[in-house]
């Protein structure tokens, strides 16, 4: 986690750059998940069938899609942290960052906690709290 606190001001003017590189992000997992999803499905059917034919090239070039996904995931993901955001959850596009809110917590860091899709960050929870246990900003 980054050692800097950040404002709820500061984590909204990111969000025009934290909802490209989501948007990106989540289409990659999809689209991973799914190739992932397609390719044990098949590598069943042939266990299955007791080791039937399976096209060489085909599925070598569908694994290697499914790293270059990965790639592409983890770069936009280290994209995000650089920023000072850690991603919490792909699937629902959550990204939290160091926060104080003295109205709420004297001096204690929380999570001010960001989905894709949100004009704004509107939310926080505890470092020991997730996304269910979000609380409204003061």
């Amino acid at each position: 986690m980054s050692e800097r606190h950040f404002t709820p001001d500061e984590v909204d003017g990111l969000i025009p750059r934290l909802s490209e590189l989501m948007e990106t992000t989540m289409d990659r997992h999809r689209q991973a998940t799914a190739l992932q999803r397609q390719l044990q499905e098949e590598q069943e059917r042939v266990r299955v069938s007791g080791g039937g034919l399976v096209d060489q090239r085909d599925w070598k070039a569908r694994a290697e899609r499914l790293d270059g996904l990965a790639i592409e995931v983890r770069a936009v993901l280290q994209e995000i942290n650089a920023l000072g955001g850690t991603v919490k959850d792909l699937e629902l596009g959550l990204v939290d960052f160091p926060g104080l809110v003295s109205e709420v917590m004297e001096d204690e860091t929380v999570n001010l906690c960001w989905k894709y899709g949100e004009p704004g960050v509107r939310f926080w929870h505890g470092l020991d709290e997730g996304y269910a246990q979000r609380k409204p900003l003061p």
